[in-house]
């Protein structure tokens, strides 16, 4: 959904000059000539009008985002460090540790893309270290040079304006803005918000270059830089890792997946070419794969650990009974793109964790879309990873409905929360944290006892019946080859059971649902969660001939 305000990226005080024209952030270019004798000058000069020529348009530099401050991939992948230069000449990276060189890579600049590329060696966590990159051309020498560069995990945050929000904007802002001194090793960079017709090699512009976390930047406005989600999340990650994180936000509020979707994985879920959104007047750009183009592909070489993704309110009312195809193609097109483009460094089925759809207060009397898509966010099975969704991860969000927050009930103010069950989720399934709850119990078996007017519900893992609930089960009941959905009441319950009364229903139970609607419960009161983790039960839906949801 559209936030109320938007920054304009060009007018920020934090943008750096377009890829091209130059970084004052950055260490100055240095330009070495060798001593030329005094008579060999004017046999200089053609080859250097020449040179001059050939290098229109083009200067040594790095890719936008390489820069101070930055976390590279550590090991058992190799970060990748690129950059544009003039095309034939010679480029040598170095990577320094005070007076010392840990390695050297040589490689040349290619034509026509101009770029040059070397993948270093994997690297254990920690830092700091100094990036050097010098091209040599002839008697010319360009050096380049970039310093305080850690090695850690690198996670990309994406999605619409519930990843856009800022700490500013969440509950207890003022104590979490001043909480930065012992994450100084959580580097984060925001993306400008820009789009493009056709996949773009570089991003146009960073709002926020590489830089250690500080309220200003944490807390620069609303929807602007930097995402309280992606910041959260990486600071629990921290908090059991220990070493450093970088954190790459790179999300536009307002806008809908096919906006973050290449042509490509679009095309394999058989979305119309063209559509109009239902979007209102402040929403953002909905053209099919502007974003992706701009935003996500120029970042395609880096070496990532994983994304997080919040994103979904827009399709709400576009393309919703795609979602179950488009967002599990994205997942699939993001993971072949990276790993290419990395050269084989990031993962081919890198870890991929996103937020399930929270609560909102609508006005709208459908109250299947917000339903809808959350069945989707799991391509219909319900909890991840799955068959269609492998080593993916969810942080359910349908109980931290907020509603009243300043910024509208669908933007909710507890983003700590969803970051804390993200990173559970990163901790099992990224980082193989064993025997660590990471999901809210799910029925593994339904039962129906219809001597005595019950549905049996038999879970996986221990549930906590925080109160009886007489609505928020459903069942389809069938009669005279109709359906209406009636309320299931809650019944009884032990610690891993729980059952509903059906006795509403004079035909047959042909489904069952739970939490289906926009706004299921209160502020963290919905009925079931697990005893420990504290963790929700998500939505499902399962018909008669399933044994348990998804199945």
């Amino acid at each position: 959904m559209a936030p109320p305000t938007h920054k304009d990226p060009a007018q920020s005080p934090a943008s750096p000059a377009p890829p091209g024209t130059g970084r004052s952030s950055r260490a100055a270019d240095t330009a070495r000539g060798s001593m030329v004798a005094p008579g060999s000058v004017l046999g200089l000069v053609l080859p250097l009008i020449l040179w001059a020529d050939r290098s229109a348009g083009i200067d040594f530099r790095f890719a936008s985002y390489i820069d101070n401050y930055m976390v590279l991939q550590k090991e058992p992948a190799g970060a990748v460090i690129w950059g544009f230069g003039i095309p034939g000449a010679t480029v040598t990276v170095t990577l320094c540790q005070g007076q010392d060189t840990i390695m050297r890579k040589v490689t040349s600049v290619k034509a026509p893309s101009n770029t040059w590329m070397v993948v270093l060696d994997p690297m254990k966590p920690g830092g700091p270290f100094e990036v050097m990159a010098q091209q040599t051309l002839g008697p010319m020498n360009l050096t380049l040079r970039v310093h305080d560069v850690l090695f850690g995990d690198v996670w990309l945050c994406s999605g619409q304006s519930n990843m856009q929000m800022t700490v500013l904007q969440i509950f207890n802002a003022t104590g979490e803005l001043s909480n930065t001194a012992a994450y100084q090793s959580v580097r984060v960079l925001s993306v400008s918000l820009t789009e493009a017709e056709e996949e773009l090699e570089d991003l146009n512009a960073v709002d926020l270059p590489w830089s250690k976390p500080t309220k200003e930047n944490l807390g620069n406005g609303y929807f602007t830089y930097m995402s309280a989600v992606c910041w959260l999340f990486g600071r629990y990650l921290y908090d059991t890792l220990q070493y450093p994180i970088g954190l790459i936000s790179s999300s536009w509020g307002g806008t809908p997946i096919e906006a973050w979707s290449s042509g490509r994985s679009l095309k394999a879920c058989g979305v119309p070419t063209k559509g109009s959104t239902a979007h209102d007047a402040e929403s953002g750009p909905s053209g099919h794969s502007v974003l992706w183009n701009a935003m996500i592909h120029p970042l395609q070489n880096m070496t990532l650990k994983g994304v997080v993704w919040y994103q979904g309110e827009n399709n709400i009312n576009y393309n919703k009974d795609l979602y179950n195809c488009t967002f599990p193609a994205l997942i699939e097109d993001w993971r072949q793109t990276f790993h290419r483009g990395s050269q084989g460094q990031t993962e081919r089925f890198f870890p991929f964790g996103f937020v399930q759809l929270s609560s909102y207060l609508s006005t709208d009397n459908a109250d299947d879309g917000f339903p809808q898509i959350r069945w989707h966010q799991t391509a219909d099975f319900g909890f991840v990873p799955n068959l269609k969704m492998p080593n993916t991860f969810m942080a359910v969000a349908m109980d931290l409905g907020d509603r009243d927050s300043p910024f509208g009930s669908i933007h909710p103010r507890d983003k700590q929360t969803v970051a804390y069950r993200l990173h559970l989720g990163a901790r099992a399934v990224a980082y193989g944290e064993k025997n660590l709850t990471f999901q809210g119990p799910l029925p593994e078996k339904i039962e129906l006892l219809a001597d005595k007017g019950l549905l049996q519900l038999i879970y996986y893992q221990r549930i906590q019946v925080q109160r009886q609930d007489k609505k928020i089960f459903e069942i389809s009941c069938c009669s005279d080859r109709q359906c209406k959905w009636l309320p299931a009441p809650m019944n009884t319950f032990s610690s891993q059971t729980l059952t509903l009364s059906i006795s509403s229903c004079p035909g047959t139970v042909a489904a069952l649902r739970y939490a289906w609607t926009t706004w299921p419960c209160e502020y963290k009161q919905c009925p079931l969660y697990h005893p420990s983790s504290g963790l929700p039960a998500p939505p499902f839906i399962a018909f008669s001939t399933d044994q348990a949801p998804g199945h």
